[in-house]
C-alpha cells in the first residue's frame, strides 16, 4: 500500500475539492475532514482509508446516494453493483488492489477495447487520470459506493488467497 501511498493522498484530496467545487459540501467540512484523513493516514499504514467515509460516517456531511444521483443527473454516469459480478480472469489476474484501493475505483470489464470502470471516486481527476494512463483503450466509468468497491476488493483478495493456498497445497 506503501507505494500508492500518494496517489491514494492525492485521490482524496482532489475528490474533497471537488465535492465543494460542486457545492456538494462547505470548505469547512473539507477542512475537518482532511485533518482527520492526516490522522487515520498516520495511524494505519496498510489500511485503506477515504475522506468520503469521513465524510459520510463521521461528519454525516453528505451520503453516497446524493453522490451517486449527482453522477448519475448531472454527469450522465451510470450506476453499478458488483456483488454479484463476475469479473474476466484476465483482468482479475492483472488487477492492481493497492491501486484499486488508492483511487476506489475497480476495472471491472473490457469489451472491444473499451474498459469498464467502476468508482467511488470518480469525481477525483487524479482517479480518472491514474486509470486513464494505466488502462489501455477508453474508459466508460460507472459510480459506486465504497462500500461496494471494499466488497469487490476483499474478495478478490480472498480468491487470491484460496488460489495461492490451493497451489500451494498441490505442489
Amino acid at each position: 500500500m506503501n507505494e500508492f501511498r500518494p496517489l491514494m493522498m492525492r485521490s482524496n484530496r482532489l475528490l474533497g475539492a471537488s465535492l465543494v467545487e460542486h457545492s456538494l459540501i462547505k470548505i469547512e467540512v473539507l477542512e475537518q475532514a482532511n485533518e482527520r484523513l492526516l490522522e487515520l493516514m498516520a495511524s494505519a499504514s496498510d489500511v485503506p482509508v477515504s475522506i468520503l467515509q469521513i465524510l459520510v460516517v463521521e461528519k454525516k456531511a453528505i451520503t453516497e446516494q446524493q453522490i451517486l444521483n449527482f453522477l448519475s443527473e448531472e454527469m450522465g454516469l451510470g450506476v453499478v453493483d458488483l456483488t454479484n459480478y463476475d469479473q474476466p480472469d484476465e483482468i482479475r489476474k492483472k488487477l492492481d488492489p493497492g491501486a484499486c484501493w488508492a483511487t476506489w475505483s475497480v476495472p471491472f470489464d473490457t469489451e472491444e477495447g473499451v474498459n469498464f470502470v467502476a468508482s467511488a471516486f470518480y469525481l477525483s481527476p487524479a482517479v480518472r487520470s491514474y486509470w486513464e494512463s494505466e488502462l489501455n483503450g477508453p474508459i466508460l466509468w460507472y459510480a459506486t459506493t465504497t462500500e461496494n468497491v471494499s466488497e469487490f476488493l476483499t474478495k478478490l483478495q480472498l480468491d487470491r488467497e484460496n488460489i495461492a493456498a490451493g497451489e500451494k497445497a498441490a505442489t
